[in-house]
């Protein structure tokens, strides 16, 4: 099984699945794909339009996790579902704290 989460030296790697045009903003917890990997399932109301979705994305995680919006930047999956988000800090802070939302 693959982590959602994979902690470096400059904080953690995390793989999240968006769900956009939901009902409310919300992290859903953790959940294995059919893949066998690991991804953090999060919904936000935001349209999936010029960005919107993403900066909702962001800033869901980041009351989440109680880190500024500006320590998390989007690795990979702008316009997919599937997303890698990088999150600047401390590495055992992080996992600890993503600890809490699954």
């Amino acid at each position: 099984m693959k982590s959602a989460f994979t902690l470096l030296p400059d904080g953690v790697r995390l793989h999240l699945r968006v769900t956009p045009n939901a009902g409310l903003d919300r992290i859903d917890g953790f959940e294995t794909r059919d893949d066998g990997a690991t991804v953090l399932r999060v919904r936000v109301s935001a349209v999936p339009d010029k960005g919107k979705a993403n900066a909702a994305v962001i800033a869901v995680l980041a009351k989440a996790l109680g880190v500024p919006k500006s320590t998390i930047t989007l690795v990979t999956g702008d316009t997919a579902r599937l997303k890698t988000l990088h999150v600047s800090g401390d590495p055992d802070d992080l996992a600890a704290a993503l600890a809490k939302l699954g």
